[in-house]
């Protein structure tokens, strides 16, 4: 008897595995602002991405050190990095950031690798062949491209991740035609008319940039990265034209993650529909609107961070953006220099228990506040961070 109880014992330690700790995990998202604009000398003709490239590859410009002291204090798993340049090559691109700032330390904060990226093209400076603002001058760029910017890849993205992303199942929508949103906010003049012809109308991407479901695998699990960064809601007239593009912009992962909506989303390979009922999600970016502030069309951001598949209890702050605008009920949580929450992390409820968040923005004489206390000293943003465990 003895003997069957010790190999049944023996039988249990091969056979039944050890139930492991559940896994932790901070997701962020951080506007960097570095765009090639930022570092063209003044009186310098010309704007492009070999500017952005030079500063890159020398590890030496003082911003984008900042930026990645940032970062290696945070120390996110997954990172989502808007105002970053679309840059073809990414050796040149994404790849000399990893190695020339992120792999050093920064101001003696441990460097931080990422071995695992998504990086690839957005509308912002598309050339398109309308006057979609109406000035009655065709302009190659600025605002009469698919997405406002001075050249191709101007305020790109790209997500940074410690952990294998599933490189075959990513779906891009930058080509989804705001046209084929039902109930889209459509912009007219103000006799009522069009304010778009018809021939750009049934050619208007609905992305200012893209939108990206990016699968990152962590062990068995796949969670999904749902990356973006919707027009401002400004720089327009009383047509409101932006406004209304950010308001569907983020409506888009609304219904993406809805059950009963996603049915007319198509990807840019033609697949059709949203995410699975059950997944693992989160959304990420600077989505330029908050649910209390600022010029936005409010009801879209507010029905995202209130859609019941959204964990929003934990909403980030911090002392810094309280500090800086002392009268205001939302300061703790603004994510901008600007004063107001515009950069968001929303995990699903599904899979996952929130922990803990923030938003790096020291108050005066904390740790690394000089990083933050003037917009040039590396973003007019703030990192904004998530941390989750991951549910059996």
């Amino acid at each position: 008897m003895r003997s069957l109880f010790l190999l049944y014992m023996l039988l249990s330690t091969v056979l039944i595995p050890v139930q492991s700790k559940d896994i932790e995990l901070t997701f962020a998202t951080y506007n960097v602002s570095m765009e090639a604009d930022n570092y063209v000398p003044r009186g310098t003709p010309g704007k492009s991405e070999k500017i952005l490239i030079q500063e890159l590859s020398t590890g030496n410009n003082e911003q984008i050190k900042n930026i990645a002291t940032i970062i290696q204090t945070v120390r996110p798993d997954v990172i989502l990095l808007n105002e970053f340049d679309y840059i073809q090559d990414p050796e040149k691109g994404v790849k000399a950031f990893v190695k020339n700032y992120l792999l050093k330390s920064q101001n003696g904060a441990k460097p931080i690798d990422y071995p695992y990226y998504y990086y690839s093209t957005v509308n912002t400076g598309q050339p398109s062949p309308f006057d979609l603002d109406n000035n009655g001058k065709m302009e190659q760029y600025g605002a009469d491209a698919w997405g406002f910017g001075m050249y191709p890849g101007q305020y790109g993205m790209v997500i940074l991740s410690k952990y294998p992303i599933d490189s075959k199942n990513v779906r891009s929508f930058q080509n989804f035609k705001w046209k084929d949103m039902p109930g889209a906010l459509k912009t007219t003049k103000a006799d009522g008319s069009d304010w778009y012809s018809p021939e750009a109308w049934n050619q208007f991407p609905l992305s200012s940039k893209s939108h990206w479901d990016v699968p990152v695998l962590v062990g068995k699990n796949t969670i999904h990265v749902l990356a973006s960064h919707p027009t401002p809601p400004t720089f327009d007239g009383k047509e409101d034209r932006n406004g209304k593009r950010n308001h569907d912009e983020i409506r888009f992962w609304h219904d993406y993650i809805s059950d009963d909506k996603a049915s007319y989303i198509y990807d840019d390979n033609g697949n059709k529909g949203g995410l699975n009922k059950d997944t693992r999600f989160v959304i990420m970016g600077d989505q330029n609107a908050s649910p209390d502030e600022g010029d936005a069309i409010s009801e879209g951001i507010r029905s995202l961070v209130s859609h019941p598949k959204v964990n929003s209890e934990m909403t980030p702050a911090s002392k810094g953006g309280a500090v800086h605008s002392p009268t205001n009920t939302f300061a703790k949580n603004h994510t901008a220099f600007w004063r107001m929450r515009a950069d968001y992390v929303l995990p699903s409820k599904f899979g996952f228990t929130v922990q803990d968040s923030g938003v790096f923005w020291p108050a005066k004489g904390e740790p690394f506040s000089e990083l933050v206390e003037k917009r040039e000293s590396s973003s007019d943003h703030r990192l904004v961070w998530v941390r989750v465990r991951m549910n059996r």
